[in-house]
């Protein structure tokens, strides 16, 4: 029996060395440019579902330190055939677990699936709780002001509904686990999703927004006003600020779980003068003469 072996670092575009934290920022990354919500891509609901599959395992230490004893020998897309001795559970349908390939199904998909191949271990023959994984995406507004989300989604039976209360802290690639309330008695497993915001660029609880300035402003350095999530502020913009350049407003992005905040960026853009007048001109041509 052969599957195909799927190399969940490629996936996420990380080396084998990678540290937690170099994986969640990968799958954060990947998860919102291939979202099917966002992305027009062709192909991207199925990318999305393998860059979830793949941070399923690569997440969790445990689960992570049984595939990399699979060892480096295999390449994406290779025929792969479990080793000797190992037992094979079928499965039924696409729905285990979120919709995971066949490749993560028999390596995760039962209590001794993956064991079987690095121990003896017996398998168990009761029927198996599975989790129900779900994706819930929110705009930035309502990821910061928390409150309880109705969310349906599909099962085999029809449908289900179930009220999500947003805890404080939540942020792109968070997860909220219901225990015990799929359908099969396994776990309902949210995985949240921020939209694309009109103005602010969000990177984990950071935010990023732009703002033009006049070039004599940029120059000659002023207060500018900047709207931030809870209304305008005004910062120094030091002379000679360059094009691109980023000024730091501390603690004024996303609220995180322990209470404090992340920061916002502003990045400056300098707007050029497109038309002079006469006068302009000729102050300007004064400048260039004096370097």
């Amino acid at each position: 029996m052969g599957i195909e072996y799927k190399d969940y670092y490629k996936i996420l575009g990380v080396s084998r060395e990678a540290s937690a934290d170099e994986i969640r920022k990968a799958y954060r990354k990947l998860a919102k440019q291939y979202h099917p919500d966002v992305s027009k891509e062709k192909g991207a609901e199925e990318k999305y579902k393998e860059i979830n599959e793949a941070y399923e395992v690569l997440k969790d230490p445990e689960k992570r330190k049984k595939y990399d004893t699979l060892g480096m020998n295999w390449q994406n897309g290779q025929d792969f055939t479990p080793p000797p001795g190992w037992q094979h559970v079928e499965f039924n349908g696409g729905d285990f677990g979120g919709g995971f390939s066949d490749f993560f199904q028999t390596l995760f998909g039962n209590a001794g699936g993956f064991g079987d191949i690095f121990s003896n271990a017996s398998r168990r023959q009761h029927p198996m709780k599975r989790d129900t994984e779900v994706n819930l995406t929110l705009s930035l507004e309502d990821a910061i002001n928390g409150g309880t989300h109705n969310l349906v989604f599909k099962t085999s039976n029809g449908k289900q509904n179930i009220n999500v209360r947003l805890p404080k802290g939540i942020t792109e690639g968070s997860q909220i686990k219901l225990p015990g309330k799929s359908e099969s008695g396994g776990d309902i497993i949210i995985n949240i999703h921020i939209e694309p915001h009109k103005i602010f660029e969000i990177n984990g609880y950071d935010l990023t927004r732009e703002i033009k300035v006049p070039v004599y402003d940029a120059v000659l350095g002023k207060d500018i006003s900047v709207g931030t999530l809870n209304g305008e502020v005004t910062v120094k913009m030091p002379p000679g600020i360059q094009d691109g350049q980023k000024l730091r407003l501390r603690g004024k992005g996303i609220p995180t779980r322990d209470g404090t905040n992340g920061d916002l960026f502003v990045r400056v853009r300098i707007e050029i003068p497109r038309h002079l007048t006469s006068q302009q001109k000729k102050l300007w041509e004064e400048i260039a003469k004096l370097g």
